[in-house]
């Protein structure tokens, strides 16, 4: 089973990589996958590759269930709707 976890772009870099954040923590990623990637957006990441770009609300809703089962830290996420 692979997992995803939705994350937001902080930043564009050169060479098709970003930086994506989630949880205070960030992270240097390939968005090579992504079509017209911008910061703010909201991605799947997976094993260092953004693959899907999510809306705000779908990202949100997976956070908050991913904090509620524990797998996050986040108290804010936990409040999320």
């Amino acid at each position: 089973m692979c997992l995803a976890i939705p994350v937001r772009i902080v930043a564009l870099e050169p060479d098709a990589m970003a930086v994506v954040e989630i949880e205070g923590i960030r992270k240097q990623v390939s968005v090579a996958l992504i079509e017209a990637p911008a910061i703010g957006d909201y991605v799947l990441l997976h094993v260092g590759y953004a693959l899907h770009k999510l809306s705000e609300a779908e990202a949100e809703r997976t956070l908050a269930m991913m904090a509620e089962a524990g797998l996050l830290a986040s108290d804010e996420l936990e409040a999320s709707p």
